[in-house]
């Protein structure tokens, strides 16, 4: 799973962060490309880390854990931040007309995003005492910053678009109900029932991406983004 989510970032992101070049994709701004940094790094972290434990290294798994918590408290402020400068510089019209929600009510799906990987890394680490729920936990946190890697595959102009996909916050839930999935099937198959980290996890990484879909076109948020955008 960790290097499938690795992929899927590589994949996601070749056109316009880590092959830009051969693309002639527009260049990134500053804290675009920080943000590129420092979620890179967590899927490089997250790989390695799920690797030393392969190798019964737990040790070093721990000191790098420490370095986590640090580049997790960065990834969610500059996550937020590139969220918010691009409410604030909308996406070209065609992609809005494609299916896109308008910018301030887009706004509310990276910031989930970034809720919820928070809540589940955190609970991650709380729980790094209990082998079993961290890693689940640390798996589900991942998978809630893929999204944003899944929509540019399947979307127009992505290596999957012949899929033809709805261009909607809805296809990006569905494509993360796969991965929770894969989580759910992997807990029946290789224990015979599903660990309870799977399952609170899982269904609070769904929920949250639905409950979205209702929130973000009423007034209250709409209020709120028109502030964190002002």
């Amino acid at each position: 799973m960790a290097i499938i989510a690795a992929l899927a970032v590589f994949v996601g992101f070749a056109p316009t962060y880590y092959l830009k070049g051969l693309y002639g994709t527009p260049r990134l701004s500053t804290v675009r490309h920080l943000h590129g940094i420092v979620f890179t790094l967590w899927m490089l972290l997250f790989l390695v880390q799920t690797t030393l434990i392969s190798a019964h290294r737990p040790s070093w798994h721990r000191r790098l854990g420490i370095a986590g918590t640090g580049l997790a408290g960065a990834m969610l402020i500059v996550g937020t931040a590139v969220a918010i400068a691009a409410a604030r510089h909308p996406q070209p019209v065609q992609v809005v007309a494609a299916g896109f929600p308008p910018p301030l009510v887009f706004l509310l799906i990276p910031l989930t995003d970034l809720v919820a990987f928070a809540v589940l890394a955190g609970s991650g680490l709380y729980n790094r005492r209990k082998p079993a729920s961290h890693k689940r936990l640390m798996l589900l946190a991942t998978i809630a910053i893929l999204p944003a890697a899944l929509g540019r595959m399947v979307f127009p102009g992505g290596v999957l678009d012949f899929l033809h996909l709805p261009v909607a916050p809805l296809t990006l839930t569905g494509l993360t109900a796969l991965f929770v999935g894969a989580c759910l099937i992997y807990d029946r198959l290789s224990h015979g029932r599903v660990h309870p980290a799977t399952v609170w996890g899982g269904a609070f990484l769904l929920t949250a991406q639905v409950l979205r879909l209702f929130v973000a076109g009423t007034a209250v948020w709409l209020a709120i983004a028109r502030w964190l955008t002002s």
